[in-house]
């Protein structure tokens, strides 16, 4: 699914600085975990809501704005600037500078956006606008909100979020605490917890985690990467689609799968099998789990909105994962995620800390796709007294990674799962897809 975006304006206003919403938070220098260390980039969110007619006469913007600054009283970290000491390890400096905001007026009704509310959003730029010098790392506003007013009475809220502060389930809980103010209250009924040493590297570090086998880096695979002819589509599955994957499965495993384990194997498998590589190429998926719960044995305390996941990963050569029936994949994803356990995290975050970014390297040779989980993360709910969004998740896909996000389309509850691939590869994808979804 893709469908060309309308066509409108965006009037801005100038972008401005919100500090917490008391005269002095406290002033600290806090340092960051190895976890949050290794993920210096910012990554976009997106969430689209309609008119609410019980609304009428408020607005969205002030209502957004002022709420940002009260619950960066209790998030003041958010509001700090980011820098290195040594080793290169990264502490937040609270200084309390504030994030960035933006108003906007857009001259177009929530209607007639259709389809282009949905990854990929090719009118992203227009709604999240680049403020000049705040796209850095560090020294930077680690947060800068856009909030956009539709002539319907709708609006859209646009975020880009500098990962190392939070995971997606760490900036959901800040996203609702604001809209919880946004809504009266007075204070997050779930308080932000620091604790970032819950996932820093052990002494001596101790790597424990499995190796997995290198990919042949051949001119076929350098050409396919290489591609600038790029298709970007949008995949929804219902639980029509669900139930189709499901009668793929033997009967042992139809009742114990989860739609991430089927969705993931699916995904992988199709992808695959597109792509066009040799049988004995290797090829490998990685999902990030989050560690909060009991399940790990971590103990992430309630209000912990740093990065608490773990990558879980699994290789098979190209005609294993071809030739056999999805099950067999199924079974591959089961063992990467049996794997976790709070040894798993602590080798992982020691192996960062051993060998830095050479992993990332690795898993890039191996074309390798990384599908992350986000129907739990809750951006689908965060009410601002408007009503749930329409759409909430990740506007933008690239070349080897997706999110999967909850969406209602069409009165139908479903996942959405949106696909970046060469031009030449997408229609055989699709072909794929259909095969096992019909």
């Amino acid at each position: 699914m893709s469908s060309p975006s309308p066509v409108f304006s965006v009037r801005r206003q100038a972008p401005q600085l919100i500090e917490p919403a008391v005269e002095q938070t406290p002033r600290e220098l806090l340092h960051l975990s190895y976890a949050d260390g290794q993920l210096r980039y910012n990554i976009p969110i997106i969430l689209f809501y309609k008119n609410n007619p019980s609304m009428k006469g408020k607005d969205p913007v002030n209502s957004i704005r002022e709420a940002l600054g009260r619950a960066l009283v209790y998030y003041y970290p958010l509001a700090g600037r980011l820098g290195e000491g040594p080793d290169k390890k990264l502490m937040v400096d609270c200084t309390g500078e504030g994030i960035l905001f933006v108003e906007a007026e857009a001259n177009i009704k929530h209607e007639q956006l259709g389809d282009s509310i949905y990854p990929p959003c090719g009118s992203f730029d227009e709604f999240l606008y680049n403020v000049s010098g705040s796209e850095g790392i560090l020294n930077c506003p680690l947060l800068l909100f856009q909030v956009t007013r539709l002539t319907c009475g709708g609006f859209i809220v646009a975020i880009r979020l500098n990962h190392t502060m939070c995971d997606g389930p760490g900036f959901s809980q800040f996203l609702h605490a604001v809209a919880e103010i946004a809504c009266g209250k007075q204070a997050p009924s779930i308080l932000p917890i620091w604790n970032r040493e819950l996932f820093n590297a052990r002494d001596p570090t101790c790597i424990t985690l499995p190796e997995f086998e290198d990919g042949t880096h051949n001119s076929q695979n350098v050409a396919v990467t290489n591609s600038t002819n790029m298709s970007y589509k949008s995949f929804f599955f219902y639980p029509r689609e669900f139930k189709a994957l499901r009668n793929h499965l033997p009967s042992h495993l139809k009742n114990c799968t989860t739609r991430f384990e089927l969705l993931t194997a699916c995904l992988w498998k199709c992808r695959t099998a597109a792509l066009g590589l040799k049988p004995d190429d290797v090829v490998l998926v990685s999902f990030p789990i989050n560690s909060r719960g009991n399940h790990q044995n971590m103990h992430v305390p309630l209000g912990y909105y740093g990065n608490a996941f773990v990558l879980a990963a699994v290789s098979s050569r190209v005609n294993h994962l071809c030739d056999n029936p999805l099950g067999y994949v199924v079974e591959l994803v089961k063992e990467a995620k049996a794997q976790l356990s709070e040894g798993y995290v602590k080798s992982s975050v020691d192996r960062k800390v051993i060998r830095g970014r050479t992993m990332q390297t690795t898993f890039e040779r191996m074309f390798n796709i990384t599908l992350a989980d986000n129907t739990h993360s809750g951006f689908d709910e965060v009410d601002f007294g408007w009503g749930k969004p329409v759409y909430g998740g990740i506007p933008l896909v690239r070349l080897g990674s997706s999110a999967y996000s909850r969406c209602n389309k069409n009165g139908m509850d479903g996942v959405l799962v949106p696909i970046c691939l060469p031009s030449s590869v997408m229609e055989r994808f699709h072909q794929e897809l259909k095969i096992m979804t019909q």
